[in-house]
């Protein structure tokens, strides 16, 4: 065969290292955005981060004669009338931790004026091994056994493992028998906190009861409870309970009283949480009856042009010229990308904000259905955009701070045709609940024809699973004596 030359003609989707970063800029959240930006300006000598507070409204962001540089000189100025406007607004907030906690509250009070640490916070595992440390009614190996029990324990101070698997653990060598690990296991659980070293719930409870003063009230009568009807109980069968201890309804109470102080969770008190710090991208405020969306400019990252580098760059001619002119470039589409993502935030927002005007006058159960397609659509991006755009995005509100994400929702039918949000029908439920008899709960069957009532068809399962996400247990488990 002959050697030939073919011509074929295709359509591909090349994603160009702009547009790529583009969209990782975009699906960042404004904590990961600025983490990102100071990443790529310690990179690029071309870049310029400033603080908020060092922007002024009159400051020439770009000395260039390019088109993008006009613009991004335009941009700072409105963020800075726009951060001063959210500054005022929060002022009072901001003048009250300054001035109850700042640093001379401390020098006035003390003869101490170095610097203040902060005392690092106690664990649960330095505590009871503190407690372990000082005593002297326990031989060198038990002390030892009961270090390796709290090593075994979780966050909440229970021990997950039986006694046998520890026992199956340890080396031969040790010579530790297993009635060793159940010294130490009594040891372990008579440390304060009460509770800890339990294996399931009821011997945490029983150990918090075990350790009250044997005067203590209905003491007695709760460890019997724990031990022999803690399903009765769980169940709400004060009836049953009633008749098993032979006491009356006041003595119900005072049982009932005492177990709602145990702790279930001994341990939880010593977690260290981390905190995850949310700033909003947007906020919504009131103007002439309407609510709109602004942006959070205090918290965008200010970069520009490094004037000295620019300058620079206009002027050398060697070998320098491509590196800088690659970094100018670079610099130029950081800066661009950056606007266009705080754009495309705002647009979403106010056409979100638009929406839900009923949300922020009244609140969860005048929330409108909406899905992403429908802003796509208004907005003429993909519903992709959109996605990503409302994921990690936090909008402040008078209601509260609310990830872009929550005021999307599906929708059920209304007898009238129309649609009702999950959400409202949520807060629907949640409402009824809190306002039921707590003698007569509502069941689910119940609130699902109450509903109906007022127009909204939702079937039996339907309240049963919105009620799980609730966190709403079933009417058995909400009826009190």
């Amino acid at each position: 065969m002959k050697p030939t030359l073919q011509l074929k003609l295709s359509h591909q989707l090349k994603l160009t290292p702009q547009l790529q970063q583009s969209i990782r800029l975009l699906q960042l959240s404004t904590v990961e955005l600025n983490e990102e930006i100071e990443r790529i300006v310690q990179e690029n000598p071309l870049l310029e981060l400033h603080d908020s507070s060092s922007v002024s409204a009159n400051d020439d962001t770009l000395n260039s004669s390019s088109e993008d540089n006009n613009e991004s000189e335009s941009l700072q100025t409105s963020d800075s009338e726009n951060s001063s406007e959210f500054e005022e607004e929060y002022a009072d907030d901001r003048e009250f931790h300054q001035d109850d906690y700042s640093g001379n509250y401390t020098a006035e009070n003390t003869d101490y004026d170095g610097p203040q640490i902060a005392a690092k916070p106690i664990t649960l595992r330095e505590h009871l091994l503190s407690q372990v440390a000082c005593s002297q009614q326990i031989t060198e190996l038990t002390r030892k056994i009961v270090g390796l029990l709290i090593d075994s324990l979780d966050d909440d101070g229970y021990l997950t493992q039986s006694l046998d698997e520890l026992h199956a653990f340890l080396p031969t060598e040790l010579d530790i028998s297993r009635d060793d690990l159940v010294i130490a296991l009594k040891c372990l659980q008579k440390l304060d906190p009460s509770g800890v070293g339990a294996q399931d719930l009821q011997e945490c409870l029983a150990l918090q009861l075990q350790s009250m003063p044997e005067k203590t009230l209905y003491r007695n009568e709760a460890y019997t409870i724990i031990s022999d009807y803690l399903h009765i109980w769980a169940s709400h069968d004060y009836g049953q309970i009633k008749k098993s201890l032979g006491c009356d309804d006041k003595a119900l109470q005072g049982i009932q009283k005492l177990i709602m102080h145990l702790n279930p969770k001994p341990g939880a008190q010593f977690n260290t949480l981390i905190e995850r710090y949310i700033v909003p991208d947007i906020i919504v405020k009131r103007k002439k009856g309407n609510w709109v969306a602004e942006l959070n400019t205090a918290a965008l990252p200010r970069l520009t042009i490094h004037h000295l580098y620019a300058n620079t760059l206009n002027q050398i001619q060697n070998g320098l010229e491509n590196n800088l002119a690659g970094q100018l470039s670079e610099a130029k589409w950081i800066i661009r990308n950056v606007q266009q993502r705080a754009q495309t935030i705002l647009n979403v927002a106010t056409a979100i904000v638009t929406r839900q005007q009923q949300f922020f006058e009244h609140g969860e159960v005048a929330m409108r259905p909406l899905v992403l397609r429908e802003i796509a659509e208004i907005l003429n991006l993909h519903e992709s955009t959109v996605s990503r755009v409302t994921t990690q995005k936090f909008m402040h509100t008078p209601r509260g701070i609310f990830e872009l994400k929550y005021f999307f929702g599906s929708h059920l039918t209304t007898d009238s045709g129309g649609a009702c949000s999950a959400t409202a029908i949520r807060a629907l439920i949640k409402e009824l609940v809190q306002q039921e008899n707590p003698k007569k709960p509502l069941s689910d069957s119940k609130i699902a024809t109450i509903l109906i009532q007022q127009g909204i068809i939702v079937a039996r399962r339907t309240i049963a699973k919105y009620r799980e996400i609730l966190q709403i247990p079933p009417a058995n488990l909400r009826k009190s004596f």
